[in-house]
């Protein structure tokens, strides 16, 4: 059952499973940036406040999934790995908690797109630079690689500095820019103007409908992960989830249309490409709201008209690359307070996602003090898959 607000997502609903039995309890009072945290590395943190806030991040942090997966999945073209856009994860003051590479090295952190304007500049996506991925006028590309060239002659004459940084392994960085800057797939892929209007009319002409439509075409480049965060601090008014207040008007007029049109869009078009069945789309939240409205679930004040967070269920959509088509996994209760069937909790849904690439979730990696660590502890969903 669908709301009348996401219309056009009801009307494609045999091309994605839906899990209604998405549940965790969380300790204590949790707020968003520690329940952003654990959907998006797997794990959650023993600093935290009475309100669920965080430390800012820290080279200490769990990774977040995608650099997890751009480390064990390396691309093979000139194409960045990973991209995180349009604007960073966030809770009042609390920026990118959970949105890095933590202690796997910037190396493997997202290259991060966030436009400049207020998050509510819904032509955001119109005014992207990457002025990182071009290079000057005056540089031209053999004159590029011929300055590469020369830094490989210095480097055999120092061994010893060598010696010292190969571990770094520069050379394999130096390389991957220079290919990155030269190719122009980058540059290409964002560049947005070079789509159909209607096309981009369908994905809506928003912050998020266009981040979606840049998604597929970073994809379709290239790119092994692509992260669209929802355009608003996650605490916020207008068309941030939180709906504390206003919530009738919020969902019908802003939140709702925004996403249906964009991740409808997104859907319809990776399927139309055949790009569907190689590329996994995910949409989920950090939890949910609560069934019945005006009531404190986390300290927070609600009008008459808001719900609060509701982390004990929730809904979430998987598509493509070997998940079932048509398919409803899990059951909540009559007031969905509690799934009644299937619990799903978002260390499961993170390990389905790694189990989607072909990686075994508790594949053990290396934190900062050399200590063996799981990607995630949790096992895959594989009723998901077909």
């Amino acid at each position: 059952m669908f709301t009348e607000n996401l219309p056009r997502l009801s009307q494609i609903n045999d091309r994605f499973t839906m899990i209604r039995s998405m549940s965790y309890t969380p300790n204590g009072l949790f707020n968003h940036t520690a329940a952003i945290y654990q959907v998006m590395t797997g794990y959650t943190t023993d600093k935290v406040s009475p309100s669920g806030q965080l430390e800012p991040p820290s080279p200490k942090d769990f990774p977040n999934f995608g650099s997890n997966l751009v480390r064990m999945r390396p691309i093979d073209q000139p194409m960045l790995p990973f991209v995180m856009l349009p604007r960073p994860l966030q809770e009042s003051n609390v920026i990118g908690k959970g949105g890095t590479a933590g202690f796997l090295g910037k190396a493997f952190d997202p290259y991060t797109l966030y436009p400049a304007g207020d998050d509510m500049n819904m032509d955001k996506m119109s005014q992207i630079k990457i002025d990182d991925l071009k290079m000057r006028p005056e540089v031209f590309s053999v004159r590029l690689q011929r300055r590469a060239k020369l830094r490989d002659l210095l480097n055999q004459q120092m061994p010893e500095i060598n010696k010292v940084v190969e571990s770094y392994e520069l050379d394999e960085y130096y390389d991957r820019a220079l290919s990155l800057i030269v190719s122009g797939r980058a540059r290409d892929a964002f560049d947005l103007s070079s789509e159909p209007e209607d096309l981009r009319d369908s994905y809506g002409r928003n912050t998020f409908g266009q981040s979606c439509l840049l998604a597929r075409r970073l994809v379709e480049a290239g790119t092994r992960v692509v992260e669209v965060i929802w355009p608003k601090v996650a605490n916020s008014d207008n068309h941030s989830w939180d709906h504390h207040t206003g919530l009738s008007q919020r969902m019908k007029n802003q939140s709702a249309p925004m996403l249906d049109a964009g991740l409808t869009s997104l859907i319809e078009d990776l399927d139309s490409r055949g790009m569907l069945e190689d590329t996994l789309v995910v949409a989920v939240g950090e939890f949910g709201r609560s069934p019945q409205r005006g009531v404190s679930t986390s300290g927070n004040n609600n009008s008459d008209d808001g719900r609060d967070h509701w982390p004990y269920c929730y809904t979430a959509i998987m598509a493509g690359a070997g998940v079932r088509r048509g398919y409803v996994h899990g059951k909540s209760d009559k007031t969905a307070s509690a799934p009644v069937d299937s619990p799903v909790h978002p260390n499961e849904m993170l390990a389905s996602i790694y189990h989607s690439f072909g990686i075994h979730p508790e594949t053990i990696v290396y934190n900062h003090l050399n200590q063996p660590r799981e990607l995630v502890k949790g096992e895959a969903v594989t009723k998901l898959f077909a």
